[in-house]
């Protein structure tokens, strides 16, 4: 990008490289020669040195084209203010040519404000824009400037243009008009690679993954190229899908398409999400074959963020001691990625780092300190990072950093301090931050305030299945039954269905899922076997199942029993079976792991000499001999 300095100065007539005092030099190129100088130019110095020849010879003012070619270089070399100035300076009109090679100059920059500007005095000059005259405006552009834009295209015959109509399903896209998108894209008189691919990245990008797939599989499979793939690859990872988009990264690679830097990027996004680690491992040593793929801060980054979601820290650091030009980004990941494993005295260190190496923190930096202090039950420094936050960095708590502090304190079991934040708060309160104190009555007891808090929540209408899960432990752990039930059925009859437990392991590239009780599996009666060989360790190691966390109105043996098939069993016992022994076992469940799982996977990480690594909702548990990372604090 260019300087603040340079920006402010675009629109002002710099003058170009000094005139000598004669201009009766023989010619030494014909046109047709310095035009190919011109274009073939790749450096500031050696255009300058053309301009000055031009000048001597008069053939700026005599000759439009090599003005215009000049004026092209000068903007694709990044210097606007030289581009600018032949624009100003020319002896000649500027024409619909010129007029467009300046606007698309500012547009690639994203000086979008300077070309309305421009364009605004080409229509002053009675210059009528052509298509590509639309289609530079167009790229990037704001969505109220848009329709101005679209309106004008119309009036002057241009909005049948497919590179026009290409940018304008560009700029509905991006402002999440996916109708408007649809029917421009509907309407084209020929689709090409570019529309298909803009229609596919509408509809990814604003949640219609399966409709994007529908195009995409539409398209012929030469015609696809790597740009068509990642948008489909990143459309599945933005949305939630990353098995998806693995999926489809396993089929573009057989294809032999081969992937660039936005891609793997997405491949990493996905690998972090579904705790993907020997298929993150591939993507790295793929980039460390080189393969055309420069390892660069953002690729180093998305490897830390990956490396910390999959459960490696020790990998998720060297490749951030790796990554030279550290910018905020990738600190805030590495702060990140130990405030989740619960480590929080190596967040801390790592940021008192940052602030000697004169690194500016973020809004971003300060969620993953109060992390940190959440997984540790750290008060006292919970409340100083936020103080600092504001009043050293004057950064403006968002929902996010008030989300922290109200979990911080409503684990500590400070609830009414956390309510007090919560209505002092200077933006409202969303129901994600209203459950986190829910939560914290459940912990704690709290029937007076839970109550108070899902009234709230249900007056709203904006109670979610949490709401009323919470709500029903509340009751059903304070022995009221009734209420329990009541709340139930005030759940089912809203439509609300609790989300079912799910845990998944990765074993040779292949993640495998499993529910609560699940019998799906092809390998089911070996995972059951061993989940009785698994008890029967428990039960000779004096473990006795939690059955008071079983909040259901049920006997004792049928409690036993959901304990028994709880995700996380299914999973570790599934990894029992197909990893060798020693080896570590990573389990990702997509709810808060429950104490009986937690008991029994600490006397299994002893029993088997197993370090084995959950994440769950809120946090990672590391297993090691009989004791686990959080130190009974989650």
């Amino acid at each position: 990008m260019l300087s603040d300095a340079l920006a402010s100065t675009l629109t002002a007539s710099l003058p170009p490289p000094p005139p000598p005092a004669t201009t009766d030099h023989p010619q030494p190129f014909p046109p047709s020669k310095l035009a190919y100088l011109i274009d073939s130019s790749k450096s500031i110095k050696h255009l300058l040195q053309i301009h000055a020849s031009l000048l001597r010879r008069n053939l700026l003012d005599t000759n439009p084209i090599l003005t215009f070619k000049l004026q092209r270089s000068y903007s694709s070399l990044r210097r606007l203010d030289y581009s600018l100035s032949l624009f100003n300076h020319a002896q000649t009109p500027p024409n619909v040519f010129s007029y467009t090679a300046i606007i698309h100059a500012h547009t690639t920059l994203n000086l979008h404000p300077q070309a309305l500007s421009l364009y605004a005095r080409m229509l002053a000059d009675d210059v009528v824009p052509n298509a590509f005259t639309f289609s530079a405006l167009l790229r990037d552009c704001p969505l109220k400037s848009g329709k101005s834009l679209h309106s004008q295209a119309v009036k002057l015959g241009c909005a049948s243009d497919n590179y026009v109509i290409t940018g304008l399903i560009d700029v509905y896209s991006k402002a999440g008009e996916v109708v408007s998108a649809r029917q421009l894209f509907d309407n084209l008189p020929e689709r090409n690679l570019v529309s298909l691919t803009a229609m596919i990245n509408c509809c990814a990008k604003n949640g219609d993954v399966d409709g994007a797939r529908l195009l995409f599989d539409g398209m012929e499979e030469g015609e696809r190229d790597i740009v068509c793939w990642n948008v489909m690859i990143d459309g599945y990872a933005q949305q939630g899908r990353p098995n998806e988009a693995l999926d489809l990264f396993r089929e573009m690679l057989e294809l032999r398409v081969k992937p660039f830097e936005p891609t793997l990027l997405a491949v990493l996004s996905a690998c972090g999400q579904l705790g993907a680690l020997e298929s993150g491992r591939w993507v790295h040593s793929y980039i460390l074959m080189n393969n055309g793929i420069e390892f660069g801060v953002q690729l180093g980054t998305a490897l830390v963020d990956m490396y910390s979601k999959c459960g490696s820290l020790d990998e998720a650091r060297t490749v951030f001691d790796m990554i030279e030009d550290k910018d905020v980004v990738a600190w805030n990941a590495m702060v990140f990625g130990y405030a989740m494993h619960g480590f929080s005295k190596d967040s801390f260190r790592l940021f008192a780092t940052m602030r000697r190496r004169g690194v500016y923190p973020t809004d971003i930096t300060f969620i993953g300190l109060l992390t940190a202090c959440v997984h540790s039950g750290l008060v006292t420094e919970g409340r100083s990072y936020f103080c600092l936050m504001k009043d050293e960095y004057q950064i403006e708590p968002k929902i996010e950093h008030y989300g922290c502090m109200v979990n911080l304190l409503g684990s500590a079991g400070h609830l009414d301090e956390a309510y007090e934040l919560i209505k002092s708060m200077k933006i409202d309160p969303d129901p994600v931050l209203w459950g986190t104190l829910l939560g914290a009555c459940r912990l704690h007891g709290n029937t007076v305030l839970g109550e108070r808090i899902a009234e709230l929540l249900l007056s709203k209408n904006v109670a979610d299945s949490g709401t009323y899960v919470i709500l029903s432990d509340i009751y059903a752990a304070a022995g009221n039954w009734d209420g329990a039930a009541k709340v139930r059925a005030m759940m089912k009859g809203s439509g609300v269905q609790k989300e079912p437990g799910c845990s998944s392991i990765e074993v040779n590239n292949m993640v495998h899922e499993f529910l609560a009780g699940d019998m799906r599996h092809p390998k089911c009666k070996e995972i059951y076997a061993m989940l009785e060989e698994m008890n029967g360790w428990l039960e000779a190691h004096g473990h006795t199942p939690q059955t008071d966390i079983v909040l259901h109105d049920i006997g004792e043996s049928e409690k036993e029993r959901l304990l028994e098939v709880h995700s996380e069993k299914l999973a570790i016992a599934f990894g029992l079976i197909n990893t060798q022994a020693g080896a570590t076992i990573r389990i990702f469940n997509n709810l808060k792991m429950c104490l009986d799982c937690h008991t029994a996977t600490k006397l299994i990480s002893k029993i088997k000499g197993r370090k084995i690594v959950v994440r769950d909702r809120n946090r990672f548990h590391h297993f090691v001999d009989g004791s686990c990372s959080c130190g009974e604090y989650w």
